[in-house]
């Protein structure tokens, strides 16, 4: 397949340019904006199945209203709230502003409750609940906009809750995506310059990249025809896609380099180019597409559409760099080293000819004649990293990760600090009961009131004719850990009806749940893929067990640091965060998915290339330095263009967002120091002709369907 593809490039290349220029156009215009249709911070973490989602469901459809409280309108009275006409005129004013938007089943304010719940501490303060209608996320969004838009002329007044803090997380994190794009194309284009050495070269990366970013951009409009996705699914679909791009580029481009300087420019060279850097190429994409195949087995719809888009441009990028990429190449010859400096030009050279006289030959000498010692040194290093890790704590998306400028996060920070335990979070119980059993339901609401942790519990009220709803009020916030165990504490409690929980806190507690159930699952598909790959790759049983050891040491230090700079709030000034004192619960799932496939991805590209050196009859030793000599600065120059494209997200607004890029730059860059330059040769070396085992039947195997790195 792969000399067919070649041939196809070296004979079709201008039409399969302007084939790929016309697609180009088709899916910038299908494609482009896809950002618009899919969905905000709404429903994204939630799983459709628990028991929260259900009590919301049933709620809102016996009562013809949403479950949730939509959101707040944080009022400065400018008067005392309890005895002051100015200051109820004004709330009742704001009131009704709110219910002439059609969307909005009724509002709920303290002149109605006299809940002093709703009186700020100062007393010159208060809020008002609106809650919607049983209507979609779509329609809510716009409900919100025109509350917006009412109440713009008010003074202050700030509008705050769901309604407004879902589609403000998803405006930041385009006007993020934007900025991030802005700031990593000139400094990748600059770092490909310097590691492609070549204006020519330079450029191809960034081309094969549109193409692979715009194509997964059409193939997300389509599928989300078929299953709703998350809008956070492009931050990573654009950053892989500039990746990835950049990976297999830079792999193809320097390895049709070396056959230009033994063959010369032709078909040959790039059949020699797509049998070996190829055959890598497709090798590594079909790892990474199994490791973020792994998130699809969550019902969240944040992490299975971060899945389906890395799956998606994991294939597309190694289409890209298989098809057009060779096109271009057919296309450009020798001048692929077209201005170029003259120095970098003879570097280039001597790279393509092979000469192992170079940094990484020399480093891999020294690491293997102090085998032991280093491979020791190395894997203490990753551990200690990990460390941090076991005290990792997890909480949810709220209106705490916009940045504080934000209206939805000032009337969040207010109600936390000026109020007390307030309405707007309450833990609200579907109790499934005919309304001749009032007593039974009081006398369980009774029970409730006497839970640790309970600030106050609403006198039951009657939905339908079936169904009663309770409100219970905690004395913490919403996904403090002392509300997570009253919802426990509340589905411990006996009664002779059915009851389910929901609200913010019980979405939360249920996310976990299902986030512990599925991991087991998602980690051993993750383990078993990316085995049978390797295996098929090297041939060797051994090697792939050593991949996925060194994988869950990166991935483990990366999740340390993580821990220490998040977490426990280091480097706040530099990166413009305030720390939520744990980690987004679906992160950790989502980094691990995508730092074990980059690290399988250079794990592939260093293995190809030993394993090369081997088949053409060098010694285990030789084969090893010589593999390091090819890969190394390749490793090494996709590691930091990739952090910067990926490490661009350092720069969100959204404090998650942050955690994606730095974690995974972070993973990036261990994996390709530590790990590729030191404990690989260190272990490669005290292994020796171990490296190579598997039983006799899965030898035979391997010599009848794997891969077999050699350029012919």
């Amino acid at each position: 397949m792969l000399n067919r593809l070649a041939d196809i490039a070296a004979r079709r290349s201008r039409r399969t340019l302007v084939l790929t220029f016309v697609f180009i156009l088709f899916a910038g215009f299908f494609g482009g904006p896809v950002a618009g249709l899919l969905s905000g911070a709404g429903s994204n973490f939630e799983d459709p199945g628990s028991e929260s989602v259900r009590a919301a469901e049933q709620l809102r459809t016996a009562a013809g209203e949403s479950a949730d409280i939509g959101g707040i309108a944080l009022i400065d009275a400018g008067a005392d709230v309890r005895g002051s006409d100015a200051a109820r005129a004004k709330v009742e004013r704001v009131a009704r502003k709110i219910e002439s938007v059609p969307a909005v089943a009724r509002t709920i304010t303290y002149y109605e409750t006299r809940d002093p719940a709703f009186v700020s501490r100062d007393g010159e303060s208060t809020y008002a609940l609106f809650v919607l209608g049983a209507i979609s996320e779509d329609a809510a969004e716009a409900a919100g906009e025109q509350i917006e838009a009412r109440l713009a002329g008010e003074p202050g007044v700030k509008l705050g809750g769901d309604v407004v803090a879902g589609p403000q997380i998803g405006e930041q994190i385009g006007e993020d995506l934007a900025r991030a794009e802005m700031l990593a194309f000139p400094l990748l284009f600059l770092l490909s310059l310097f590691f492609f050495r070549g204006v020519v070269a330079a450029l191809l990366p960034l081309a094969t990249g549109l193409v692979a970013i715009l194509a997964t951009f059409l193939s997300l409009r389509i599928a989300n025809e078929i299953t709703p996705l998350s809008i956070f699914a492009l931050n990573l679909v654009t950053a892989l896609g500039l990746g990835l791009a950049i990976d297999y580029s830079l792999f193809v481009v320097s390895r049709y380099r070396e056959e230009l300087a033994r063959v010369g420019p032709g078909a040959e060279a790039l059949r020699r180019t797509l049998a070996t850097a190829g055959r890598t190429v497709l090798f590594s994409s079909l790892t990474v597409a199994a490791s973020l195949a792994a998130l699809l087995v969550f019902p969240q719809p944040f992490l299975y559409s971060m899945g389906l888009g890395g799956v998606f441009v994991a294939l597309i990028s190694a289409v890209t760099a298989l098809v057009v990429l060779p096109a271009i190449l057919a296309v450009l010859g020798t001048r692929v080293n077209a201005l170029a400096p003259a120095r970098w030009r003879r570097a280039g050279e001597r790279t393509a000819r092979g000469e192992q006289i170079g940094f990484w030959y020399g480093l891999s000498q020294w690491v293997m004649r102090r085998a032991a010692l280093v491979a020791v040194a190395s894997a203490t290093l990753l551990i200690v990293l990990g460390i941090p890790f076991l005290g990792i704590k997890f909480t949810g998306v709220d209106a705490s990760v916009l940045p504080q400028g934000a209206s939805a996060r000032q009337v969040a920070d207010a109600l936390g600090t000026r109020f007390p335990p307030g309405r707007g979070e309450p833990i609200y119980l579907a109790v499934e009961a005919p309304s001749s059993s009032a007593d039974e339901v009081g006398e369980y609401a009774s029970r409730l009131r006497g839970l640790a942790g309970v600030e106050a519990v609403d006198p039951p009220r009657p939905v339908s004719d079936e169904l009663w709803r309770i409100d219970v009020v905690s004395e913490a916030e919403a996904l403090a850990e002392q509300s997570q165990r009253l919802v426990e504490s509340i589905r411990a409690v006996e009664a002779p009806f059915t009851v389910k929980a929901g609200g913010e806190t019980a979405q939360f507690v249920d996310q976990q749940a299902s986030l512990r159930s599925r991991i087991g699952f998602a980690i051993a598909l993750l383990g078993i893929g990316t085995f049978v790959l390797l295996f098929a790759m090297t041939g060797s049983l051994l090697l792939p067990l050593k991949a996925l050891a060194m994988n869950l040491l990166t991935v483990s230090a990366a999740f340390g640091l993580l821990v220490l700079i998040f977490q426990d709030g280091r480097l706040e000034g530099l990166l413009d965060y305030t720390s939520q004192g744990a980690l987004e619960s679906t992160q950790p799932i989502l980094l691990f998915a995508v730092a074990f496939a980059l690290s399988t991805d250079y794990a592939v590209f260093l293995l190809t290339r030993i394993k090369e050196a081997r088949d053409g009859g060098q010694p285990n030793t030789e084969a090893v330095a010589g593999g390091l000599e090819r890969t190394g600065r390749i490793v090494t120059a996709a590691a930091l263009l990739f952090c910067v494209a990926i490490g661009a997200f350092s720069t969100s607004e959204i404090v998650f967002i942050k955690e994606v890029g730095i974690g995974t730059a972070l993973a990036v860059l261990i994996d390709a120091t530590i790990v590729r330059a030191l404990l690989v040769p260190s272990l490669m070396k005290l292994m020796g002709s171990w490296n190579w085992w598997a039983p006799r039947p899965l030898r035979r195997l391997h010599d009848r369907f794997g891969l077999s790195e050699r350029a012919g």
